[in-house]
This record gives structure tokens, sequence and C-alpha cells, in this order.
């Protein structure tokens, strides 16, 4: 009759030797290689600890409607005309004041809640003989993170554009984008430059120059730019028509860069371990084998019994 094999179970050997033998003191070796050297490996291999990470969010930004603003007259006597939402900055400007219609629009397209665009429109009035060839422009805004990092803060777009042709409108196209010297922090609440971009309560004129509004932004490490405005220089203005700046500005979602905190590094930390532990294991586990079994240390190989076995031993 033909037999099969119906049944299988290992057998299990234990390796019996005292706590001050050589089989003792090469098991203590064998389990320091198998567990130190990959924590070693994944240190030295870069990496270990995430130090930086990132993640997605749509900013919530809203318009501050605040707006300060320079046209350049087509004159080599350096003549300009000047507005702004700033009282204190209308009063310096005397003849070159010139007061526009502004029109500025906030839209959400997918409705979740957060503003995806500003629509903006300035008209400045014109006389016949005044020729715009360059624009300076200020528009400021309520930035906010809240998905990872939790931050607040007055940003600003700045635009200035200019050709030699005198020109009848001014349109530009881009996204508010976020730049970052420095990661975020990963917790609470960071309100470092939660104040206002323009200190629009000084009664100094050289406050409120371009150049020096835009050196002290840019000394921030977070900030934000119009990025790829694509302007369009139009030119062929009427003569009682006024000069017109037409901005779109979009919100788009960021790639945020932020500094983990210690569990979030201990899980990144944990992976790279244990996937080099596991071959330790099991090269070391071979190599036990190998010592225990060729007798290469001296212990005492006994059998270990199943729970029945030992009972029917002990019972009888």
């Amino acid at each position: 009759m033909a037999l099969y094999d119906l049944y299988s179970h290992p057998l299990e050997i234990i390796y019996r030797a005292g706590l001050c033998s050589k089989a003792a003191l090469f098991l203590l070796l064998a389990s320091s290689l198998t567990y130190i050297p990959p924590l070693l490996v994944a240190f030295r291999s870069h990496g270990f600890w995430l130090k930086r990470s990132s993640y997605e969010e749509q900013p919530t930004v809203r318009y501050q409607h605040e707006v300060l603003f320079v046209a350049l007259l087509s004159s080599n006597s350096g003549e300009y005309l000047a507005w702004s939402t700033f009282p204190n900055f209308n009063q310096f400007q005397g003849d070159n004041l010139r007061l526009p219609v502004v029109w500025s629009r906030e839209e959400d397209r997918n409705h979740d809640g957060k503003m995806d665009m500003l629509h903006f429109r300035l008209e400045l009035p014109m006389k016949p003989t005044e020729h715009v060839v360059g624009v300076q422009l200020i528009l400021t805004f309520n930035y906010q993170l809240t998905k990872m990092s939790k931050f607040v803060m007055q940003s600003m777009v700045f635009l200035q554009s200019s050709s030699p042709v005198p020109g009848s409108q001014l349109s530009v196209n881009g996204d508010l984008k976020l730049q970052q010297r420095q990661p975020l922090r990963y917790r609470g609440l960071d309100d470092r430059y939660n104040v206002s971009v323009i200190n629009g309560t000084s009664i100094f004129a050289s406050d409120y120059r371009f150049k020096k509004i835009a050196a002290a932004y840019h000394e921030r490490n977070v900030t934000t730019i119009l990025a790829d405005p694509n302007p369009v220089w139009l030119v062929g203005r009427a003569a009682e028509a006024p000069f017109i700046v037409n901005a779109i500005i979009r919100y788009p979602v960021e790639v945020i860069s932020y500094i983990p905190g210690f569990w979030e590094m201990i899980k990144f930390a944990w992976i790279q371990y244990i996937s080099i532990l596991l071959v330790f294991l099991w090269i070391f586990e071979k190599i036990k084998m190998f010592v225990f079994q060729n007798q290469m240390v001296t212990t005492v190989p006994v059998a270990s019994i199943t729970p029945v076995e030992y009972y029917k031993e002990h019972l009888s």
C-alpha cells in the first residue's frame, strides 16, 4: 500500500549551557551583531532622522483691500501720479494725487469655503497730455495655513511693469505663491509675520517708498510673490480714456515644508531600521543554527516536548 504524508511538525531542540560558558558568550556576541549594526547602517546612510517633511494645502487667503499705486508718466522730469488706501500717504502727494476707480472681487470657484482667486481692476483718470509708461502696485493679503502648520501672516504682491511706449492698459494673470527660506513649525500658532506689510499710520514719507517696503518684506523667511504674472502692456489710449490695471491673482494649492514632530521622526526611522534588521535576523539565525547544530560551542541538546507529552510524563 502506498504511503502519504498526512501530518508533520518541526522538532525543536533546546541547547543548554551555563551563563558563563562559551555558548552564552557567542549568543551575546551574535545578538549584538544582529541588532546594533542595522542601526549604524541606517544612521550612516543619511536620512535616518526626518528633519524636514512636506504636505499639500490650499491656503486661506483674503484680500485686505489695501492698495499702494504709482503710475510713471512719460516725462524727463520724473512726473508721476499716485494713490493709496492710506490717508497719510495721500497727503504727501499734493498735485500728484489722482483718485482712481477701484473694483475688486474674490471668487470661490469650487465652493469649498476658500477663495480661489482675486479679480482686481483700477481705472486711473488721465488728462489728454498725460501718458503712462510705468506702473508700481502693491496689494496686501491675509494668508493662513491650518492643516498641519498653524501659520498666519500679512503678505503682499508687488507688481512692477514699464514700457518705452505709453500704454492704455496693463493686464496681469498670475499665482500668489508661497516662498519659504525655512520650514514651518509642526505645531503651535506661528504669527511672527502677522503684522502689516505697510505701516499705514506712519507720518514719514520714506516709510511708503516701494524700495523700503520691498526690502523689509523680503527680510522675512516666509513671503508670497506673484508668480508668472505674464504682464500684457496695451497701447493706443484714447484722449479722455483712463489708464486701466487689470489683475487676476490665483490662490493655488501649495506644497508646505515643515519640521516634523518627534513621533513622525520615530515612525520614519523605525521603518528604515526594521527593513535592515530583517536581513541581519535571517543571516544570524542561520549562523546560530550552524554553530549549535555542529557543536562548535559546548552545549547539551535537549529535544523539547509538547504540552500533552509534558502532562503525560508528570501525571504518570
